[in-house]
Protein backbone atom coordinates (compact mmCIF):
# COMPACT_ATOMS: atom_id res chain seq x y z
CA UNK A 1 0.00 0.00 0.00
CA UNK A 2 1.20 3.33 -0.61
CA UNK A 3 1.34 5.62 2.23
CA UNK A 4 -2.08 7.73 1.54
CA UNK A 5 -4.24 5.64 1.51
CA UNK A 6 -4.05 2.13 4.26
CA UNK A 7 -6.50 -0.75 5.71
CA UNK A 8 -9.05 0.79 8.44
CA UNK A 9 -11.93 -0.18 10.09
CA UNK A 10 -14.75 2.28 9.35
CA UNK A 11 -17.64 2.11 11.88
CA UNK A 12 -21.56 3.59 11.55
CA UNK A 13 -24.70 2.96 13.39
CA UNK A 14 -25.95 -0.36 10.41
CA UNK A 15 -22.08 -1.42 9.44
CA UNK A 16 -19.00 -1.44 10.47
CA UNK A 17 -16.47 -1.70 7.41
CA UNK A 18 -13.42 -3.85 8.15
CA UNK A 19 -10.38 -4.98 6.34
CA UNK A 20 -11.52 -7.54 3.64
CA UNK A 21 -9.68 -10.83 4.86
CA UNK A 22 -9.76 -14.58 4.06
CA UNK A 23 -11.49 -15.25 7.51
CA UNK A 24 -14.90 -13.39 5.38
CA UNK A 25 -15.15 -16.41 3.00
CA UNK A 26 -18.03 -18.24 4.06
CA UNK A 27 -20.09 -15.42 5.40
CA UNK A 28 -19.86 -14.16 1.37
CA UNK A 29 -20.29 -17.29 0.28
CA UNK A 30 -23.89 -17.61 2.23
CA UNK A 31 -25.33 -14.49 0.92
CA UNK A 32 -23.39 -13.96 -2.43
CA UNK A 33 -22.84 -17.73 -3.76
CA UNK A 34 -25.16 -17.70 -6.78
CA UNK A 35 -26.66 -14.74 -6.93
CA UNK A 36 -28.19 -13.03 -9.87
CA UNK A 37 -26.04 -9.78 -9.70
CA UNK A 38 -22.84 -11.23 -10.75
CA UNK A 39 -24.03 -11.00 -14.38
CA UNK A 40 -23.60 -7.46 -13.86
CA UNK A 41 -20.59 -7.67 -12.52
CA UNK A 42 -16.70 -8.27 -13.92
CA UNK A 43 -15.82 -10.98 -11.59
CA UNK A 44 -18.06 -14.23 -13.68
CA UNK A 45 -20.00 -16.37 -11.65
CA UNK A 46 -19.48 -17.32 -8.39
CA UNK A 47 -21.44 -20.03 -7.10
CA UNK A 48 -19.08 -22.02 -5.02
CA UNK A 49 -16.87 -21.50 -1.52
CA UNK A 50 -14.09 -21.83 -3.60
CA UNK A 51 -14.94 -19.19 -6.20
CA UNK A 52 -15.54 -17.38 -3.57
CA UNK A 53 -12.31 -17.57 -2.14
CA UNK A 54 -10.35 -17.23 -5.38
CA UNK A 55 -12.41 -13.96 -5.45
CA UNK A 56 -11.20 -12.44 -2.13
CA UNK A 57 -7.52 -13.39 -2.78
CA UNK A 58 -7.81 -11.65 -6.42
CA UNK A 59 -9.03 -8.37 -3.95
CA UNK A 60 -6.05 -8.79 -1.55
CA UNK A 61 -3.69 -9.45 -4.53
CA UNK A 62 -5.07 -5.91 -5.60
CA UNK A 63 -5.25 -4.66 -2.53
CA UNK A 64 -1.15 -5.97 -2.50
CA UNK A 65 -0.28 -3.81 -5.37
CA UNK A 66 -1.51 -0.57 -4.19
CA UNK A 67 -4.79 0.04 -6.47
CA UNK A 68 -7.56 -1.24 -4.28
CA UNK A 69 -8.52 -1.46 -0.51
CA UNK A 70 -11.50 -4.14 0.07
CA UNK A 71 -14.04 -4.33 2.66
CA UNK A 72 -16.02 -6.53 4.42
CA UNK A 73 -19.67 -5.08 5.36
CA UNK A 74 -20.78 -6.35 8.81
CA UNK A 75 -24.23 -5.68 9.75
CA UNK A 76 -24.47 -4.39 12.96
CA UNK A 77 -28.01 -5.91 14.06
CA UNK A 78 -27.51 -9.29 13.29
CA UNK A 79 -23.74 -9.69 13.08
CA UNK A 80 -23.64 -11.07 9.68
CA UNK A 81 -21.66 -10.06 6.85
CA UNK A 82 -23.77 -8.13 4.63
CA UNK A 83 -21.40 -8.45 1.55
CA UNK A 84 -18.31 -6.29 0.17
CA UNK A 85 -17.36 -2.51 -1.08
CA UNK A 86 -13.49 -1.28 -2.20
CA UNK A 87 -11.96 1.96 -2.74
CA UNK A 88 -10.18 0.84 -6.06
CA UNK A 89 -8.10 3.06 -9.09
CA UNK A 90 -6.28 5.10 -5.89
CA UNK A 91 -4.56 7.78 -7.66
CA UNK A 92 -2.47 9.36 -4.54
CA UNK A 93 -0.85 11.37 -6.84
CA UNK A 94 -4.68 12.97 -8.13
CA UNK A 95 -5.93 12.71 -4.47
CA UNK A 96 -8.48 10.22 -6.47
CA UNK A 97 -9.87 7.02 -6.22
CA UNK A 98 -13.33 4.92 -6.89
CA UNK A 99 -16.18 3.62 -4.41
CA UNK A 100 -17.01 0.33 -6.15
CA UNK A 101 -17.19 -3.76 -6.39
CA UNK A 102 -19.77 -3.48 -3.90
CA UNK A 103 -22.74 -6.27 -3.59
CA UNK A 104 -24.70 -6.89 -1.01
CA UNK A 105 -26.87 -10.14 0.14
CA UNK A 106 -30.18 -9.61 -1.12
CA UNK A 107 -31.87 -9.33 2.37
CA UNK A 108 -29.60 -6.34 2.66
CA UNK A 109 -30.18 -4.27 -0.19
CA UNK A 110 -32.87 -1.83 -0.37
CA UNK A 111 -31.83 -0.81 3.53
CA UNK A 112 -29.78 1.54 5.59
CA UNK A 113 -26.78 -0.98 4.63
CA UNK A 114 -25.65 0.43 1.21
CA UNK A 115 -26.23 4.45 1.99
CA UNK A 116 -24.31 4.52 4.97
CA UNK A 117 -21.32 2.12 3.63
CA UNK A 118 -21.07 5.08 0.74
CA UNK A 119 -21.53 7.84 3.80
CA UNK A 120 -18.39 6.43 5.63
CA UNK A 121 -16.64 5.58 2.31
CA UNK A 122 -17.26 9.31 1.27
CA UNK A 123 -16.56 10.72 4.52
CA UNK A 124 -13.52 9.01 4.81
CA UNK A 125 -11.77 9.65 1.26
CA UNK A 126 -13.29 13.61 1.70
CA UNK A 127 -12.26 14.40 4.74
CA UNK A 128 -9.41 11.70 5.85
CA UNK A 129 -7.68 11.39 2.48
CA UNK A 130 -8.35 14.59 1.44
CA UNK A 131 -9.32 13.57 -2.02
CA UNK A 132 -10.31 15.81 -4.58
CA UNK A 133 -12.61 13.62 -6.77
CA UNK A 134 -13.76 10.31 -6.07
CA UNK A 135 -15.37 8.08 -8.98
CA UNK A 136 -18.15 5.93 -9.18
CA UNK A 137 -18.87 3.54 -12.46
CA UNK A 138 -21.66 0.69 -13.52
CA UNK A 139 -22.70 -1.29 -16.36
CA UNK A 140 -25.11 -0.08 -18.16
CA UNK A 141 -27.45 -2.27 -18.01
CA UNK A 142 -27.41 -2.44 -14.49
CA UNK A 143 -30.41 0.45 -13.85
CA UNK A 144 -30.85 -0.54 -10.19
CA UNK A 145 -26.87 1.16 -9.56
CA UNK A 146 -27.28 3.80 -11.64
CA UNK A 147 -30.49 5.08 -9.54
CA UNK A 148 -28.59 4.58 -5.97
CA UNK A 149 -25.53 6.07 -7.50
CA UNK A 150 -27.67 9.63 -8.37
CA UNK A 151 -29.64 9.52 -5.33
CA UNK A 152 -26.97 10.05 -3.75
CA UNK A 153 -26.20 13.15 -5.45
CA UNK A 154 -22.82 12.04 -7.71
CA UNK A 155 -22.87 13.90 -10.74
CA UNK A 156 -23.29 11.56 -14.52
CA UNK A 157 -19.88 12.17 -16.42
CA UNK A 158 -20.86 10.01 -19.35
CA UNK A 159 -21.03 6.62 -21.13
CA UNK A 160 -18.13 4.62 -22.11
CA UNK A 161 -18.75 2.52 -24.47
CA UNK A 162 -17.25 -1.06 -25.44
CA UNK A 163 -15.32 -0.52 -21.98
CA UNK A 164 -14.41 -3.70 -20.84
CA UNK A 165 -14.62 -7.27 -22.08
CA UNK A 166 -15.86 -9.11 -19.35
CA UNK A 167 -15.12 -13.39 -18.73
CA UNK A 168 -18.28 -14.45 -20.86
CA UNK A 169 -17.22 -12.39 -23.88
CA UNK A 170 -19.67 -9.74 -24.34
CA UNK A 171 -18.71 -5.73 -23.89
CA UNK A 172 -19.58 -3.48 -21.46
CA UNK A 173 -20.74 0.18 -21.11
CA UNK A 174 -20.01 1.97 -18.64
CA UNK A 175 -21.75 4.85 -16.78
CA UNK A 176 -19.44 6.81 -15.07
CA UNK A 177 -20.17 9.76 -12.28
CA UNK A 178 -18.41 11.72 -9.97
CA UNK A 179 -18.37 13.44 -6.51
CA UNK A 180 -15.83 16.12 -6.53
CA UNK A 181 -14.59 18.41 -3.40
CA UNK A 182 -16.57 21.21 -3.68
CA UNK A 183 -19.76 19.31 -3.72
CA UNK A 184 -18.65 17.10 -0.89
CA UNK A 185 -20.93 18.91 1.85
CA UNK A 186 -24.04 19.04 0.11
CA UNK A 187 -23.97 14.97 -0.36
CA UNK A 188 -22.86 14.41 2.76
CA UNK A 189 -25.94 16.69 4.12
CA UNK A 190 -28.16 14.28 1.56
CA UNK A 191 -26.93 10.93 2.73
CA UNK A 192 -27.16 12.39 6.24
CA UNK A 193 -30.82 13.56 5.46
CA UNK A 194 -31.54 9.49 3.91
CA UNK A 195 -30.03 7.79 7.02
CA UNK A 196 -32.13 9.94 9.37
CA UNK A 197 -35.08 8.64 7.75
CA UNK A 198 -34.09 5.24 8.58
CA UNK A 199 -33.40 5.34 11.65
Amino acid sequence: MTDWIYPVTLQGRYVRLEPLNESHVNGLTEIGAGQDFWDLMLYGNIATNADMLNWVKDMLARQARGTDLPFAVIHLASGRIAGATRYLNIMPKDRGLEIGGTWYGTEFQRTAVNTECKYLLLTHAFETLKCIRVQLKTDMRNVRSQKSIERIGAKKEGVLRNHMILLDGRYRDSVFYSIIDSEWQEVKKRLEEMLAVTS
